[in-house]
């Protein structure tokens, strides 16, 4: 796949000699996800100092005002080692109680680490329900902002102790992707034990040759896919395909590399081999697009003339500029903004259901709490979740 021309090879999805991997230091907001077999040798337990090197390039990073979050395997391989349990397939209850002991660990872990480095970590357990459905979505999506703002480093693993395999992700490839999309960012690092995407499995074929940039996700890239490479791992090249899907739609890279080497992200940015899978958006395009042209509205919400006026500026719509509402809606769901006049101006997702919003209709922000009985929030809209469709003039 190596040779031939620019337009053949675009059309076999491997990149045309113009396109250019991006550069790490250029994104704003970085999800890495590190692969069990990275942070656990079978034999010997938690791979510390290779931890300690990860730990640094991610220090380098927050240091240089990026987001870093952290998608984390390995509390069922950490709880399998310290339990001794044999080599082989796990039972689901003893899958569960390796989880229960492995959290513990590697929570601990990784707060060590970074806090070498003066750097928070804040610890979150997802299921699957927690990506998929809107309000809990809404909620982790929240937790996750509020630790960036306050400049921790949010470590998630999908909660092992309770989920089963009919409401698991099984892998954390399509967990990560699915935390960028939530997080909005703008690069997803899957660290494995292979440098990249080739052309075939090269433990099956010794000609396979690593594909360095993906503009496109063809029948062909999806056809070159394995299984799981290692009793440590979940995942395989298949479900790092179906990441990047989930993470270009979001309007996110997608970088896969080897970390089986110390400084695995240094590595990245000094151009150490890895495949890009590009995208042509980005987090906040992507995200105004799914909310302006794909959900369906379920209710609408009048504003005054100055809330119209707060919508010009970029604000979030809060309770004390709506007149009235329409519908029967729940929190997350998508409504429309209208003025007096009943022109459409916005779209959005509400922060309340429609006996809450109801009754702060034209209210102050600071009366919320009398109101509903505890602190809300603030925007019946926030800015994040509005899209400005209508002539605002």
């Amino acid at each position: 796949m190596s040779g031939g021309s620019s337009k053949a090879s675009a059309a076999r999805g491997v990149a045309a000699p113009e396109l250019r991997a991006p550069s790490l230091s250029a994104f704003r907001r970085i999800v890495v996800k590190v692969g069990s077999s990275l942070l656990v040798d079978r034999g010997s337990g938690l791979r510390r100092a290779w931890l300690e090197a990860l730990a640094e390039d991610v220090a380098a990073l927050h240091a240089a005002g990026r987001d870093v979050l952290i998608v984390s395997s390995g509390a069922i391989a950490l709880g399998r080692t310290v339990l001794r349990l044999p080599p082989g397939a796990l039972k689901l209850e003893e899958a569960q109680a390796a989880a229960a002991v492995g959290q513990i660990e590697l929570a601990r872990i990784w707060s060590e680490v970074l806090g070498h480095h003066h750097i928070t970590a804040g610890q979150i357990l997802l299921t699957y329900s927690d990506t998929e459905e809107r309000r809990r979505y809404l909620n982790a999506r929240e937790t996750l902002a509020k630790l960036l703002e306050m400049n921790a480093v949010p470590i998630i693993n999908e909660n092992d102790t309770v989920a089963t395999a009919e409401i698991r992700y099984g892998d954390n490839d399509r967990l990560a992707a699915r935390v960028a999309s939530m997080a909005s960012a703008d690069c997803l690092v899957l660290l494995s034990d292979i440098d990249g995407l080739f052309t075939a499995p090269p433990q099956d074929n010794p000609d396979a040759r690593l594909v360095p940039i993906v503009p496109r996700i063809s029948a062909a890239i999806e056809a070159s896919a394995g299984g799981a490479a290692s009793e440590l791992s979940r995942g395989g090249m298949r479900t790092k395909i179906e990441a990047a899907k989930i993470a270009i739609a979001a309007g996110s890279h997608m970088v896969i590399a080897n970390g089986k080497h110390d400084h695995a992200l240094q590595r990245i940015a000094d151009g150490g081999l890895c495949t890009w899978f590009l995208t042509p958006s980005n987090p906040v395009t992507s995200r105004k697009r799914w909310i302006g042209g794909t959900l369906e509205p379920k209710g609408a919400l009048i504003i005054d003339d100055g809330a119209v006026e707060a919508l010009k500026q970029g604000k979030s719509l809060l309770p004390a500029g709506i007149v009235s509402i329409e519908g029967n809606f729940s929190r997350g769901d998508a409504v429309l903004v209208r003025s007096r006049a009943g022109v459409e101006l916005a779209r959005g997702l509400i922060a309340y259901d429609t006996a809450q919003a109801a009754q702060l209709v034209g209210r102050k922000t600071g009366d919320i709490e009398k109101i509903l009985g505890y602190q809300g929030r603030s925007a019946m809209i926030h800015r994040d979740d509005l899209v400005l469709i209508g002539d605002l003039s």
